[in-house]
């Protein structure tokens, strides 16, 4: 091997290792603002939405939370689009900033009691920014980690971005347990819940100035830009946009209704201090950031299809039993068994599942395609899931509510993977020989 080529090789693998932070940093970002809305969702009721019923003022913040979906599809469309007409490094720049400016409205803006109802209509329009800027962040992302990924290892590259969710979700957690116990129930209600969303402001310069120094993809660089990527998902496209938005449908659900509400559903539903529920979420984090990256090498040698079927099953089969036992034996050590065994199952679901996306559509509409995909199913499945079920609850009594949309939510994306044709692993090898 000559001199110039292993030079070549040397510096792909350093572009693409620095894809890698520049998208798990500005993912993270993304992913830590929206986290830190859910996880502090009980105490913002208080402060935007006071309708002197507890329920009522809870489902209203529950409700903002979800109307930030309303606009996801519509920003994974434009920017979307843009992703592919203009380049993966313009689109990812461009949403770390809008995010940041929303999570800084969030930050700044006065109580309901100081303002009245310019409030709550702040907090709303925050929410639809950063809906439209997640709308495209996925989309981008996908595209650009897979695009940069060495030939062979999609999976573990596109493995970082679900990783970077669950470290979000980590420090989204930690930060409040830490709240939680060193400041008092009044000092975080009237300021301490603001310090989460004031350090998602700061990491937003950081995140785009690493974001705007990055390097094209060699994919799209090396393919014309569409001229209506949109019509051309819609006409040559659609059984793969169909299997990818089954297949989002449980990652979204479980998500919002395992990763993000779990906080929330011990403190309102178990009555366990909020520390608890915060601990426990900080350990599902924790397993993402761990697992995910393992999942996502082994799709790359085994194949993907194993991965999302076993672990689609497993979360149908667990779900009912995981809810029970945190509810017959409140605290924290049920929590953490709850958080761990549905951790690992989401972790074997998701880690290779970007990767599926970037075989199932072309470089030249992927980010268009999957965001269409993505958004769609997250507005309807996950974005109003933490007020569906909390609605469920409230209306049938049972406390096992959540375990029974999960379940749905299951059932659909098993039907995806059974549509999937895996390339990946070795079975495809041999058929692929064969042919």
């Amino acid at each position: 091997m000559s001199a110039t080529s292993v030079s070549s090789r040397v510096s792909a693998h350093q572009h693409a290792r620095r894809a890698v932070i520049a998208t798990v940093i500005g993912n993270g970002l993304e992913w830590f603002d929206f986290t830190v809305y859910s996880f502090f969702s009980v105490i913002i009721s208080k402060v935007f939405f006071p309708t002197g019923d507890e329920l009522t003022s809870y489902l209203l913040a529950l409700a903002t939370f979800g109307v930030g979906f309303v606009m996801r599809p519509v920003g994974g469309i434009v920017l979307g689009i843009y992703s592919d007409k203009r380049g993966r490094k313009a689109a990812l720049s461009a949403t770390i900033l809008l995010m940041a400016l929303g999570t800084l409205i969030i930050a700044i803006t006065p109580g309901y009691a100081q303002i009245g109802l310019a409030a709550p209509a702040l907090i709303l329009f925050a929410r639809l920014l950063q809906g439209f800027s997640a709308g495209g962040e996925m989309g981008s992302a996908t595209a650009f980690l897979t695009e940069h990924a060495p030939p062979g290892q999609k999976g573990f590259y596109s493995s970082w971005i679900q990783s970077s969710i669950g470290l979000a979700v980590m420090i989204g957690a930690g930060l409040g347990a830490l709240l939680s116990a060193w400041l008092s129930p009044e000092a975080l209600q009237s300021w301490g819940w603001r310090v989460p969303f004031v350090i998602g402001c700061l990491i937003g310069p950081v995140g785009f100035y690493i974001r705007h120094r990055m390097d094209e993809t060699p994919a799209y660089r090396g393919e014309p830009a569409p001229d209506s990527p949109l019509r051309e998902v819609a006409r040559d496209y659609p059984r793969q946009t169909l299997i990818s938005f089954s297949l989002i449908v449980l990652w979204t659900v479980c998500t919002y209704a395992i990763l993000f509400y779990i906080p929330s559903y011990a403190t309102r539903v178990l009555k366990l201090p909020s520390d608890v529920g915060f601990s426990a979420g900080l350990l599902g984090g924790l397993v993402l950031v761990i697992a995910t990256p393992v999942v996502g090498r082994l799709s790359d040698r085994y194949g993907r299809r194993p991965w999302l079927l076993g672990s689609a099953l497993a979360i149908f089969l667990c779900a009912y039993p995981m809810f029970w036992l945190i509810n017959v034996l409140p605290g924290l050590g049920s929590l953490l068994v709850f958080e761990l065994v549905l951790g690992l199952c989401i972790s074997g679901y998701i880690g290779s599942i970007l990767a599926v996306f970037s075989e199932l559509l072309p470089a030249r509409v992927l980010s268009t395609g999957l965001s269409v995909a993505y958004n769609l199913a997250v507005t309807l499945f996950g974005g109003f899931a933490t007020f569906t079920i909390t609605w469920l609850i409230a209306t049938t009594g049972s406390n096992l509510a959540p375990a029974f949309y999960i379940m749905i939510a299951a059932a659909i994306s098993t039907a995806g993977a059974l549509l999937y044709r895996d390339t990946a692993g070795p079975f495809h090898a041999v058929l692929k020989e064969a042919h």
